[in-house]
């Protein structure tokens, strides 16, 4: 196939891509001139100003080209809000994560973002951090946001009051759009209370609609939800699932769209006549909702919503955003760029059908070795990006184990061991562990607590209830980090390096093409 077909046959295929859906709302007023208003959105982009993905084998993301696509947007209608739904900071690139990820904060402020609310890893560092982040630093010069937060989940203990405001309105052509903000409670499983000790993350259906009554108290008429909450549907709208879907139909009804974020997925379909949208994540696309909205009534007659995919052969890059990434890539400590192994073959983040990864079972080794245990433990979301073909950088590590996570030995009896194994599968979700050292066999017709069976260490030996082992983990996990509590019953003998520093010394000395 020629390559002018090539690319004919995916502009086809990114038509259907960005023009999923198209929506109307029921016409409760007709008599007021109408008034258009585009919504762009983004999630989930946790600071990947430098780092580009594939779709379709096609090139996107890229802060450059994601600004790009912005003000090719924005020059289209007059009337538009650029918003966030959380998780644009955390598990950061070095390029942002080397300096408190203060990068992508510049680049939010140079696109002009609107509103937008917390997602789970704004608190990675603690709240006290990322309130610094926000408001900034002016000691050293940083002066923090310019875009307006939102969160009405988020309740300060000391105060019993929202950290940020539960909610925004914003005035276009006379008629008041009210924004609201909400985060997963699951930021409790994935956060550690040391780091969320000061608030209390409340449901989001409750908070929502407390904080559309107030709106709707004060004459709001059109209101939009931010909400770092998972959704999920197919290319056409058709089959949609996770949290939100279920949320919908309980949330007002007076909330006409919802952004969500936080699985990385494709979301454009309706629910309860709730427009619900997410553009994936990393940057690889944007979402645009187009509202028509009655000048006299203040309400929405029309919505509808596309996905842009950033691709990088329809545009030109942002200059400006360009200047911003050189600054910071002239920065970067030249070990970055260091080589430290050449890969003959792909070693992959995803889990096979059994639930393991290959990169995973590389990692726990290294952590074994390091720590001198029998067994070793890593959460999967601790792993973010596969090692490709090919040279494999210090960077390219630091990508794919972005958090600052020490690697700890602990002490846990093989009845301990269980318990931890079955917490895997918490509030009907599953959440499979990467190990090492260890095998079982999962019963699939049995509840949480009786799943585990014929545990075992890698000589094949039974693990016995009564026998203590080492075990190698994450400080993370050592404090009960996503949700495996039973994590804390054991004592932390002594911590080591960062496991990215750990992995990157194993590789060096072994044979893992």
């Amino acid at each position: 196939m020629t390559r002018q077909r090539m690319i004919i046959l995916f502009s086809c295929i990114s038509l259907l891509l960005l023009s999923t859906s198209v929506y109307s709302a029921a016409n409760r007023s007709t008599n007021g001139d109408m008034v258009q208003v585009q919504l762009l959105g983004m999630n989930d982009f946790h600071g990947q100003l430098n780092t580009y993905q594939e779709i379709f084998g096609q090139k996107v993301g890229g802060a450059e080209y994601v600004a790009a696509y912005i003000n090719k947007l924005k020059l289209q209608q007059k009337h538009t809000l650029l918003v966030h739904a959380g998780d644009m900071v955390g598990a950061s690139p070095p390029i942002s994560a080397l300096y408190q990820d203060e990068p992508t904060i510049e680049f939010l402020n140079l696109l002009k973002v609107d509103i937008g609310t917390l997602g789970n890893h704004e608190f990675d560092k603690g709240v006290r951090e990322m309130q610094r982040l926000l408001s900034g630093d002016h000691d050293n010069s940083y002066n923090g946001t310019t875009t307006s937060y939102i969160s009405a989940n988020v309740i300060e203990k000391k105060t019993n009051s929202p950290l940020f405001p539960a909610f925004t309105i914003k005035e276009i052509n006379g008629i008041k759009i009210g924004f609201i903000g909400v985060v997963t409670t699951e930021t409790n499983d994935f956060v550690v209370y040391k780091n969320r000790e000061q608030v209390e993350i409340i449901d989001e259906v409750t908070a929502i609609n407390q904080a559309t009554k107030q709106l709707v108290n004060k004459g709001v008429k059109a209101i939009v939800v931010l909400a770092h909450v998972s959704a999920k549907s197919n290319l056409t709208g058709d089959n949609p699932e996770q949290a939100m879907v279920k949320m919908a139909p309980l949330i007002h009804d007076e909330v006409d769209v919802i952004f969500t974020g936080h699985n990385h997925a494709f979301a454009n379909t309706l629910v309860d006549d709730k427009l619900i949208v997410q553009g994936y994540s990393y940057g690889k696309a944007i979402s645009q909702v187009q509202l028509e909205l009655d000048s006299l009534s203040g309400e929405i007659i029309k919505k509808n919503a596309n996905i842009h995919l950033t691709l990088h052969q329809f545009i030109e890059p942002d200059k400006e955003t360009i200047k911003l990434i050189n600054k910071y890539k002239s920065k970067l400590n030249y070990k970055m760029d260091e080589v430290i192994m050449t890969a003959t073959n792909s070693i992959s983040r995803k889990k096979d059908k059994q639930g393991e990864s290959l990169l995973a079972k590389k990692i726990t080794k290294s952590m074994m070795e390091e720590m001198n245990t029998d067994i070793a433990f890593i959460h999967h979301g601790g792993i973010r990006l596969s090692l490709n073909k090919g040279d494999i950088t210090v960077a390219d590590i630091y990508r794919s184990l972005p958090f600052n996570h020490k690697v700890v030995k602990i002490k846990l009896t093989g009845k301990q061991i269980k318990a931890v194994l079955e917490q895997q599968w918490k509030n009907n979700k599953e959440n499979l562990l990467q190990t090492g050292g260890v095998s079982y066999h999962i019963e699939e017709n049995t509840k949480a607590g009786g799943k585990i069976q014929d545990l075992r260490d890698d000589k094949g030996k039974e693990i016995i209830p009564s026998q203590v082992y080492t075990v190698a983990i994450s400080d993370y996990l050592a404090l009960g980090g996503d949700g495996f509590t039973a994590f804390k019953a054991g004592k932390i003998i002594s911590t080591g390096a960062m496991i990215k520093d750990v992995f990157i010394k194993y590789i060096k000395n072994k044979e893992i093409r």
